[in-house]
């Protein structure tokens, strides 16, 4: 079997394929109060766990509420907290890594300790922990996700600067008479901005997973709000009754995770054929 060769162009309409994707569920989320085909929140008892039909396209749960309207409200609230707490993540670890490596000494020091520390404990554990102790709610869940995903941008961007920052063009601009945060912020930045985006990207379905998971034990979105984890949870004990109401939310999640590290991927793959490139 021959092995397909990722030619400069094939690669490009790979990425242009995914962020289309990835545009489109953004885009979903955003106008889900108005393709919705059913209130998300109100409940009936009339149609508790009704089987998919033309007025509840992927049936009902336990409380009668449209499944296919919390799929796509969960979206908003799925998507939206994932990108969010990426990207807060990424400019704190990005600033700090940047710090650490350009000024070395105590400040290097100081973070990276404070990353190693984060490090330590396996991040879902230490965010089960730190949501426990908080309470439920979407800020406390991201809140406990990001308080250690920064580290890895933080060690990223660190590797980098120590990299570039011996390169002739800083030298340079350093005796041009360019202060620190000039040069970190004109010189250094904009050379080792690709391989954190390319981590941003795939890190996006992570977050995801994680805030799932924090809901689906309970700790993380409160009901009613429509959100994936919590969907699957609330509805799992009704799984052979009614399997839609915990189906629907689980592929809906697998599917947007699938398309947002695909996305990554192929950032990955566009930076390292303009690299080979030039």
């Amino acid at each position: 079997m021959k092995k397909r060769i990722k030619t400069p162009e094939r690669i490009r309409r790979r990425a242009i394929v995914f962020l289309a994707l990835a545009g489109i569920l953004v885009v979903i989320s955003l106008i889900a109060p108005l393709i919705c085909p059913n209130d998300p929140y109100a409940t009936s008892a009339a149609d508790m766990n009704r089987a998919p039909c033309a007025q509840f396209p992927f049936g009902t749960d336990r409380y009668g509420r449209c499944v296919c309207s919390r799929v796509l409200m969960g979206a908003r609230t799925s998507i939206f907290s994932a990108v969010a707490l990426v990207g807060l993540t990424f400019l704190a670890g990005s600033v700090l890594g940047l710090l650490a490596g350009w000024y070395g000494g105590v400040v290097d020091t100081l973070i990276m300790r404070l990353a190693d520390v984060m490090l330590a404990f396996p991040q879902m554990v230490l965010a089960i922990a730190v949501a426990g102790i908080l309470g439920g709610g979407m800020g406390n869940a991201m809140l406990a996700m990001g308080i250690s995903g920064w580290t890895l941008y933080a060690r990223l961007a660190r590797a980098q600067v120590l990299s570039l920052k011996e390169e002739p063009y800083v030298h340079a601009a350093r005796l041009s008479g360019c202060s620190g945060w000039t040069i970190m912020i004109k010189s250094l930045l904009p050379n080792m901005l690709g391989p954190l985006l390319v981590t941003a990207a795939t890190q996006i379905g992570v977050m995801m997973i994680g805030i799932a998971g924090l809901s689906f034990l309970g700790i993380g979105v409160i009901e009613p709000q429509a959100e994936w984890g919590s969907m699957i949870n609330t509805s799992r004990a009704y799984l052979q009754l009614a399997p839609w109401a915990v189906l629907a939310p689980a592929v809906a999640t697998i599917i947007t995770v699938m398309i947002f590290n695909y996305l990554g991927d192929c950032v990955r793959d566009v930076l390292e054929a303009k690299e080979a490139e030039t």
